[in-house]
């Protein structure tokens, strides 16, 4: 099982960081989303950043800070988190803009809503980071 640990572990991180997500959401919301379960994009923690850091983190058990696996790992992690604060999260404000706009002139029926979901704040890169690396620390320990 240890061999597989480099797949298995971002991926137990991903469906953890869905469901404090959901969880997240449905005690803000008061109502539950089974579809907000499946849909990765956008809200606390980020997903994308979980899972990333999660394999940095087991890279930077097993190799060390100065391996070339973790500095490989880190810059994809880094690319990954800024894309989420940066690209995405500007994508996600045009879209509530284009979707008003979609409304007011009363697109409903040809025109289909886009996703407004697709981006993370600093802090929900943030809850992603700590939650990546604790899961890796953790499932690290229980899978050796």
């Amino acid at each position: 099982m240890e061999e597989y640990k480099y797949i298995i572990i971002p991926l137990i991180s991903i469906v953890i960081a869905q469901i404090i997500k959901t969880i997240i959401e449905t005690i803000s919301t008061k109502h539950f989303s089974f579809e907000r379960l499946l849909n990765g994009a956008g809200g606390m923690p980020s997903t994308h950043t979980t899972a990333v850091i999660s394999l940095t983190t087991l890279i930077y058990i097993d190799y060390g800070l100065s391996s070339e696996l973790f500095a490989i790992c880190l810059i994809f992690s880094l690319i990954v988190m800024y894309d989420a604060m940066g690209i995405r999260y500007e994508t996600g404000k045009q879209a509530e803009i284009i979707n008003i706009l979609a409304k007011k002139a009363n697109l409903k029926e040809s025109f289909v809503l886009l996703k407004e979901k697709i981006g993370h704040k600093p802090i929900e890169v943030l809850g992603g980071i700590i939650t990546g690396i604790f899961i890796a620390v953790v499932l690290q320990n229980i899978i050796i």
